[in-house]
């Protein structure tokens, strides 16, 4: 049990005790942190009980206060400030936990919920890149994934591929028109590049095709519908829906190009899937969905003979489900991949991370899986995030101006390699430690400065900004990191020292506040990974190493360690040493972000 709820228990007891003919329930009991003007570790509010017992805050806090000191040891003193309790941790509490867990690799991991969740990310198109919109979609991920395995849950990380449709056939149009047979091999250009390329062009050649057909007298949403390269790809995609051999053979070898160029990035990336869903087999579940609903007269069907859904009722609106033509749509395949999922994995808990544009398009599934009485409905949740941009503004996929994936990896490499080459050669790294560091530096300053906003929030994307050595950056945090190991090393310790190191270790009363608050801060990391994991927001967790870091740096300047006052004060300063270490190093492998021991 963490500290917050130790304290809790501790204050629940105590108003039980004082007045056994309340009732009292844990929601009632609020603990915070103390506000660091005031004198204290933990703070319970006096006033949810005034109106209750009919005692003002002061005098009812001045008893609750000392019940709580009378019962439990662990507290020494008290503060009634306007209606707050402030309590006051004992120095032997925070000496006996240090020595307790500074080298427990698992603290702060939480113990088997027995749930099952299945998050979903990345879900590229292969008709292009992955662009630096992907950066953030796959970190949350990857991250989320994470936390919530640390939490206890059984995660499996899931990637639909959004392999077929009407933007996968312009790119197989614009080839068979421009392409000339250019294949990766003989172009020299990257699979999921060389198709990007042709996504673009495709764009180009429509664009030209409709300005034609209003230079003729045609009005432009005619024109729009009219343009012989649309009306080609549109033909594709009914061709490819029926099973075309020729279509098909294309469409695989050009989706080949595709996902080669992907496990590249991925692995550059360091992100990795237990399970691949593709639209294109997922897609007929969603038809067979719908027609079962169709029958059913839960959903309807306009003359045309595109079937819909009337979610008026539920405060939406109507919804295409498949086209006249009996193609699919999104939503089609989306609700044939909920119910696989469901079915394949038992989830208790299904997470998508989709951009907030998106909002209403995840709302509509989950009230038509609801309304055909589909049981995955109710574990739905949407981890929505904001659009990310870049200072020149936002990207777009279709016009060429989206910045990939790969270009934006390079750059940060680049960056980091700019800023330390010359001290890492100073240190007397090799190339290939070097070479090791410059990635290290530039793919977590690239994470780190992508997941260090709340998700829900849009947010620029500065790259000189996010590998600033001095700033709220992972560089910051890492060479944090680097230094303690840096002392440890000269005293002759490893980072992860055996448990018996400081056997002999005896406590030297009182803590000095530093150290107090250094030790206060390191229990507080199970209670941020659980607050992260349920709240699905890895910014939490940036937020708390970077400000161990800063918190250890300010310790670190003002107390020395290798000169300690005396031999107990420099292994309690060494215990903590390696403590902070393993918090920071554990915290950022859950979000995906490489420590360095050096640098």
């Amino acid at each position: 049990m963490i500290l917050s709820q130790l304290v809790r228990l501790a204050a629940k007891n105590a108003i039980i005790a004082l007045y056994p003919d309340i009732a009292v329930d844990d929601a009632m009991v609020a603990v915070n942190l103390t506000k660091p003007e005031f004198k204290g570790h933990y703070t319970v509010v006096v006033f949810p009980f005034v109106k209750l017992l009919r005692k003002k805050p002061d005098v009812l806090g001045k008893e609750w206060g000392e019940a709580i000191l009378k019962a439990d040891a662990m507290f020494t003193s008290f503060e009634v400030v306007s209606g707050f309790l402030n309590l006051t941790i004992s120095d032997d509490f925070w000496t006996s936990f240090l020595t307790g867990h500074f080298n427990d690799t698992t603290f702060g991991r939480f113990g088997d919920t027995g749930q099952r969740v299945m998050v979903e990310y990345s879900s590229p198109n292969t008709n292009k890149p992955l662009h630096f919109g992907h950066l953030r979609n796959n970190f949350l991920g990857a991250a989320v994934s994470e936390i919530l395995k640390e939490a206890g849950n059984t995660v499996i990380k899931a990637n639909l591929v959004n392999d077929r449709g009407i933007h996968i056939c312009k790119s197989m149009i614009a080839w068979k028109r421009y392409g000339n047979g250019a294949t990766p091999e003989r172009t020299g250009i990257k699979g999921d590049h060389l198709v990007g390329y042709y996504y673009v062009k495709f764009n180009d050649a429509y664009k030209a095709e409709v300005a034609a057909l209003m230079a003729e007298g045609m009005d432009d949403k005619t024109a729009e519908r009219e343009a012989p390269i649309m009306k080609e790809a549109q033909e594709m995609l009914r061709l490819w829906e029926m099973g075309d051999p020729e279509v098909r053979h294309l469409w695989q070898t050009m989706n080949g190009w595709v996902y080669q160029g992907f496990d590249v990035t991925y692995n550059r990336l360091g992100v990795t899937f237990d399970k691949m869903y593709y639209e294109s087999d997922t897609y007929l579940l969603g038809k067979r969905i719908v027609e079962e609903g169709l029958a059913k007269g839960l959903l309807f069907k306009k003359e045309n003979g595109s079937v819909w859904i009337d979610l008026q009722p539920d405060g939406l609106d109507e919804k295409l489900l498949l086209r006249g033509d009996g193609t699919s749509v999104y939503i089609t395949q989306d609700l044939g991949t909920a119910k696989l999922k469901y079915e394949e994995f038992h989830l208790d808990k299904s997470v998508y991370v989709i951009a907030d544009e998106q909002n209403y398009h995840i709302s509509v599934l989950r009230f038509i899986l609801k309304r055909l009485g589909e049981p995955c409905a109710d574990g739905i949740y949407h981890l929505s995030y904001g659009m990310v941009e870049l200072p020149t503004g936002r990207m777009k996929s279709r016009e060429g101006t989206v910045v990939d994936a790969d270009d934006m990896i390079d750059e940060m490499i680049a960056m980091a390699k700019a800023q330390t080459e010359e001290s890492g050669k100073t240190l007397g790294f090799t190339e290939g430690e070097l070479s090791r560091l410059y990635e290290t530096i530039g793919l977590g300053a690239l994470k780190f400065y992508l997941l260090r906003v709340d998700p829900k929030k849009k947010m620029i994307f500065d790259p000189k900004e996010s590998i600033d050595l001095h700033g709220f950056t992972a560089t910051f945090v890492q060479y944090a990191h680097a230094r303690i190991c840096s002392i440890l090393r000269k005293e002759g310790l490893g980072k992860e020292p055996p448990a018996g190191t400081f056997a002999g270790y005896t406590a030297t009363l009182p803590l000095e506040p530093l150290e107090q608050k250094m030790i206060q801060l390191l229990e507080q990391y199970p209670g941020i990974l659980h607050e992260a994991a349920d709240e699905y927001n890895p910014s939490t967790v940036c937020n708390y190493t970077f400000g161990l870091a800063q918190l250890f740096n300010t310790f670190y300047d003002a107390h020395s360690i290798s000169k300690a006052e005396n031999e107990e004060k420099k292994q309690l300063r060494l215990m903590m040493a390696v403590m902070t270490a393993m918090v920071l190093r554990n915290a950022f492998k859950l979000l995906g972000i490489a420590m360095p021991d050096k640098m």
